[in-house]
C-alpha cells in the first residue's frame, strides 16, 4: 500500500513510527500500517486541521456599532467623565442593566426608536422613578451620540416620563422628630446624625462629609459634593446653638462627625443604611434623611424665610426644587397672614 505523505521513522530501539508529513506539518499516525486505526488517522491529517470555531460574541467582547459599543465610547468621553463620581457610578449601573436586558447590549444602537424605550420604561411602571432614571441615562447616552457625530436621532428625547410622586420623599413632622428625639438622646451618634441633617438642610453624601475641619469661627464652610467636578457650591452655613450644644456632647471623629461603632467615618451608602435602622428603632419606617433636608426648608419657610434664603442653606441653584420643598409650608404661612389681616379689618 502506497500513500502519499506517509515517513516511516525508526527510533534507536527499532521502533518503526509513521507520520503524515507535509507543507511543514508532521502527525503521528497510529500503526501498523493499513490498519484501521491507521486509515483514520490519515484521514483526518490529510483533511487538515480544523479551523477554531468563530464565536459570535464571546464574554467581555462589544459588538461594533452596538448599544453597548455607545456606551463604552460614551464613558471614555469629557462628557462622562466630568460628572460627579456618584453620578458616573449610578448612570452606569443603569446602563448595564439596560445592555443585560434580553441582550439588548448587543443591538445595533441605531435601531433603537422610542417605541422600544417606552416599552422597557413601561416594565418599570411600579417603580416610576426607576424608569424615568432609566430614561434620563438614555436621553444623555443619546445626546452624546449625536454631539460626537455617532448617532442620527435621540430617540429617548420623544419618550415621556412617568407621572411619579409628586411630593416626593416625606418631609419629617415636629411630632416625628420628637419620636425620634426621645428614642435617641443627646449624646448617641443617631441624635448627632439627626440635628446634621436638621440644622444644616445638606444631603447625606455631605452630612459623611462634615467635620471639625469646616468649623471655622461658629461657621460651616464646605463645598457641596453633589455637582463638585462641573458647578461647584461653596456655602458657609452658621451652626446654631442646638447643634452646637449636641456636636460638643457626642463623640466624633477626627475628620467626620460622624463614625460608625469602630471610629470610622461612614460610606454615603453606609450612612443611608444605618440611619434607616435608627429610624425603623424609633417607629418611623416611612421617614428618611433626605426628609430631614425636606422638613428643614420648609420650616425655614414657615418662619418666613424668602426662597433665595432657603437656597442659601440648602445650596439649590434655583428656586424650583425649593418651592416643591416649601409649597405646604408657604401655603400654611400665607394663610396665616392672610387671615390675620381679615380679623385685624373686622375688629
Amino acid at each position: 500500500m502506497r500513500l502519499k505523505y506517509v515517513v516511516e521513522d525508526t527510533d534507536r530501539h527499532g521502533t518503526v513510527r509513521l507520520y503524515y508529513r507535509r507543507h511543514g506539518q508532521k502527525v503521528r499516525l497510529r500503526g501498523p500500517l493499513g490498519s484501521p486505526e491507521f486509515l483514520t488517522d490519515y484521514r483526518r491529517a490529510a483533511e487538515g486541521p480544523k479551523a477554531p470555531k468563530q464565536r459570535s460574541s464571546s464574554p467581555g467582547s462589544v459588538v461594533p456599532r452596538s448599544v453597548k459599543w455607545l456606551c463604552v465610547q460614551y464613558y471614555k468621553s469629557s462628557m462622562f467623565r466630568e460628572l460627579d463620581p456618584r453620578t458616573q457610578k449610578v448612570r452606569r449601573s443603569i446602563l448595564e442593566r439596560f445592555c443585560e436586558n434580553k441582550g439588548d447590549g448587543d443591538k445595533p444602537f441605531a435601531l433603537l426608536l422610542p417605541r422600544h424605550i417606552r416599552a422597557r420604561r413601561d416594565a418599570l411602571a411600579d417603580r416610576p422613578e426607576a424608569a424615568n432614571s432609566m430614561v434620563k441615562a438614555l436621553r444623555q447616552l443619546y445626546r452624546f451620540g449625536v454631539t460626537y457625530d455617532l448617532a442620527d436621532a435621540n430617540p429617548a428625547k420623544d419618550v415621556e416620563f412617568l407621572r411619579s410622586n409628586p411630593e416626593g420623599f416625606h418631609s419629617w413632622t415636629i411630632e416625628e422628630i420628637e419620636t425620634y428625639e426621645k428614642k435617641h438622646p443627646v449624646g448617641t451618634t443617631a441624635r448627632l446624625a439627626l440635628a446634621l441633617a436638621l440644622y444644616t438642610g445638606q444631603r447625606r453624601s455631605d452630612l459623611v462629609l462634615l467635620g471639625k475641619q469646616h468649623l471655622r469661627g461658629g461657621w460651616l464652610t464646605f463645598t457641596q459634593q453633589k455637582g463638585k467636578g462641573r458647578n461647584p457650591v461653596r456655602l458657609e452655613i452658621p451652626v446654631v446653638p442646638e447643634l452646637q450644644r449636641i456636636i460638643a456632647a457626642t463623640t466624633t471623629g477626627d475628620m467626620t462627625f460622624l463614625v460608625n461603632g469602630y471610629g470610622r467615618s461612614y460610606t454615603n451608602a453606609g450612612f443611608g443604611n444605618r440611619f434607616r435602622k435608627w429610624c425603623d428603632e424609633a417607629g418611623l419606617p416611612h421617614c428618611s434623611v433626605h426628609g430631614l433636608r425636606k422638613a428643614a426648608a420648609a420650616r425655614l419657610a414657615e418662619l418666613g424665610c424668602s426662597e433665595f434664603e432657603i437656597m442659601a442653606i440648602t445650596g439649590h441653584q434655583t428656586s424650583k426644587e425649593v418651592t416643591r420643598y416649601t409649597k405646604a409650608a408657604s401655603q400654611k404661612v400665607r394663610a396665616e397672614a392672610a387671615l390675620t389681616k381679615m380679623g385685624g379689618e373686622r375688629k
